[in-house]
């Protein structure tokens, strides 16, 4: 198994890391305003900079504006081009790589519409596809810190082994993280598929605003995943988010799972294949869409209700592989619970889409690497 050591001009210390960060909440950043964010002192703050910028993991970037009297100076950015990360989602119905660069942009995304059932086929084509993905970006396999690899499921053999729904029956109870990593030769890191998309989140969505969200994957089953303070929180088991635990055995049916909206749909003779079929083509005129809907919200609420009242985040994201309209039509009818007192109720979550315009699993997975290399 490999013990995620970087190349030596990669490694960084827990200043750098902390140097990294405030540029990266930034995207581009005068050198004095990372002195003032910074409890270091300024002669030891710009000596790490020139450290970072000699090592190819900052670059510089054109002046920003207001920058007082005299030449302005180039701007802080991180570095494009010297370090990069692999995301890989599994899901019942398809599977998706994403490339990712330090600067956690998207370099680029291969969809694979085809259900990943058979685990050694699968990942064979994704070692495949992942060798033309560097060749075509002309990325240099020692640039590549690791491979955030994500499923549908949840945790079980301490963390070692995902127990992931009937469709990815190959994919369970088997220690993936030490067969992944000899597939591609690369460090591993393993997450289920909703904490991958709030990751993601937490660093190029609503991240950059709520430091405490929780995050609604709505994919073939419901799950959940959280932020508290500006750090991923996994729990003891790595299952923090389980939110259809909360749902009793008769309930299951009727929790906003996507699968179940897949059945209504087939069944109202809507053509519909599969989940990443709704997701690329939904319309909310479909008939069984406003059914479903009816049918889900009292468990939605009841578990949104639940997260406000027990962690009081900023903001809920509604995320997975949700079509923007579906939605926007089920924050529309979420209801706070708990009156109000003397006139005046709490502050509830803000209900907001998830950011990402691309697969939230596999872009978080990507971003789980370089969180844990050079991000606090």
């Amino acid at each position: 198994m490999f013990n995620h050591t970087l190349n030596e001009g990669m490694q960084v210390t827990d200043n750098e890391r902390f140097i990294l960060d405030v540029i990266r909440r930034e995207g581009s950043i005068s050198q004095s305003r990372v002195s003032q964010s910074s409890p270091l002192t300024q002669q030891s703050t710009h000596r790490i900079i020139g450290g970072l910028l000699g090592r190819n993991l900052l670059q510089a970037g054109p002046p920003l504006p207001g920058g007082g009297r005299g030449k302005p100076s180039p701007s802080l950015q991180l570095a494009t081009g010297t370090v990069f990360s692999v995301g890989i989602s599994i899901n019942t119905d398809c599977a998706i790589m994403s490339l990712t660069g330090l600067n956690c942009e998207l370099v680029e995304e291969v969809r694979f519409r085809f259900p990943p059932l058979s685990r050694q086929s699968t990942l064979g084509r994704l070692q495949a596809a992942l060798e033309r993905m560097c060749s075509r970006n002309d990325v240099d396999r020692a640039s590549l810190v690791g491979i955030g690899f994500s499923m549908n499921g949840y945790f079980v053999a301490d963390r070692r082994q995902i127990n992931a729904p009937e469709p990815l029956r190959d994919w369970s109870l088997i220690d993936l993280q030490p067969l992944l990593e000899e597939t591609f030769g690369l460090p591993v890191w393993l997450e289920n598929s909703v904490s991958a998309a709030a990751v993601g989140e937490s660093l190029c969505g609503a991240g950059l605003w709520a430091r405490s969200f929780a995050y609604l994957g709505f994919n073939y089953g419901f799950g959940g995943g959280l932020v508290i303070e500006g750090k991923p929180f996994f729990g003891a088991n790595g299952n923090a988010g389980e939110l259809s635990s909360i749902l009793n055995r008769d309930e299951q049916e009727v929790r906003p799972a996507l699968r179940y909206l897949l059945e209504i749909l087939q069944e109202q003779g809507v053509d519909v294949d599969s989940i990443e079929d709704i997701w690329l083509r939904f319309d909310p005129n479909w008939p069984g869409v406003d059914a479903w809907i009816e049918r889900v919200m009292p468990c939605l609420n009841r578990i949104i209700n639940a997260l406000s009242g027990i962690l009081d985040p900023q903001a809920i994201v509604f995320g997975g592989q949700l079509p923007v309209a579906l939605g926007q039509a089920l924050m529309a009818r979420v209801e706070y619970w708990g009156g109000d007192r003397y006139g005046v109720n709490a502050t509830r979550p803000r209900l907001v889409m998830g950011q990402q315009s691309c697969d939230a699993a596999a872009r978080g997975a990507a971003l789980i690497p370089l969180r844990a290399c050079f991000f606090v």
